[in-house]
This record gives structure tokens, sequence and C-alpha cells, in this order.
């Protein structure tokens, strides 16, 4: 009884820890998804490829392996789909395979990651300062962008955040910028 508990405990602390599919965290809400379904022993259909269907032929070894599968499959997509909002479930229409599904999913998703990508980098390259008021909400701003960016394995490194930042300042601040660069 005690082995029960735990594992049920457990269960819950990785379900728990899935976070809701959002399009700026796929690749995480994918790893914990994963790693749900091999905790849990429900990845069989996605770890092995699809068996042979069941003849008249089949060996009672082969019938369990398909039906195995079969289950394991039907199960992942289950979950799978109970991870993702109401609101995105009719853009992602679950193929009959799990494996086909992740595909998809990943397909959809690196589409969603490279348009982020590029508006972020647009948005980035075009913020400009155009008053001397609001320097600490411009440099948020930007901090924000390149954290964004880091998310998508896009990394900026601070140094060059800052000499960005200081060689688009106004011209009112370029007091200040020459200041800071040779300090």
């Amino acid at each position: 009884m005690a082995g029960a508990i735990s594992s049920t405990s457990k269960y819950a602390e990785i379900t728990s820890e899935i976070p809701e599919l959002r399009s700026d965290n796929f690749k995480i809400w994918k790893e914990r998804v994963l790693l749900h379904l091999a905790c849990t022993d429900m990845d069989y259909a996605i770890r092995k490829d699809e068996p042979a269907a069941i003849t008249d032929t089949s060996t009672a070894a082969e019938i369990a392996l398909r039906e195995k599968w079969e289950q394991s499959n039907r199960l992942c997509i289950m979950f799978i789909m109970s991870r993702i909002p109401m609101g995105m479930r009719g853009s992602v229409e679950p193929p009959e395979k799990v494996k086909d599904f992740i595909k998809v999913m990943d397909e959809q998703f690196d589409t969603s990651d490279k348009s982020l990508f590029i508006n972020l980098i647009q948005e980035f390259s075009s913020t400009k300062l155009t008053g001397v008021k609001g320097v600490r909400e411009h440099i948020s701003k930007m901090r924000d962008i390149t954290a964004h960016l880091k998310k998508l394995d896009v990394i900026i490194p601070d140094t060059f955040l800052v000499h960005y930042i200081l060689h688009n300042l106004p011209p009112q601040l370029w007091a200040f910028q020459n200041f800071l660069q040779h300090t």
C-alpha cells in the first residue's frame, strides 16, 4: 500500500509540473509531457514502432504486443490532449498515432518559434529610446526581449545588450553615454 501512495504522489508531482501549453513554452511543455509519459510507463508507442496488424495467423505474443502498443498509443494521445488548453485544441487535430501527433506539434510550434523569433529580432532592432524620459522602461523592454529570445535558444550577451542600448541613446544622453564608456 505504501508503494501505491508513493507512486501516486510522484505521478501527481510530475503532472503538476507540466505548464499549460502556450506559443512560447512548447519545448519545456513537450519535455515535461514526455517525462510524465515515461515515468508512468505509458510511452511504449512513442519508443517502439507500430507492430504488424493482427491477422488470423498472429501468435498470442504478437496479439499481446499489438494490444500493448494500441493502449499506449491511445493513452498517450489522450494525455497529450488533456494537457493542451481548450482554446488551442481546435488548431491541433491529433493523428491516429502518437508519434505522428508529436511530429505535427513539433512542426507547428517550430513554425511558431520562427515567426516569434523574427518578430522579437525586429522589435529588438527597431526599439529606440526617443526621449530622455523612460530610460528605465526602455532598458526593461530590451531586457524582456532578450529574455524571450533566450527561451528560443538565442543568447544575446549582457555586454552586447549594454553596448547596444548605449549606442542607441538619443543625442540628449550622449554625455551620459560617453561617461559610461570611459569608466
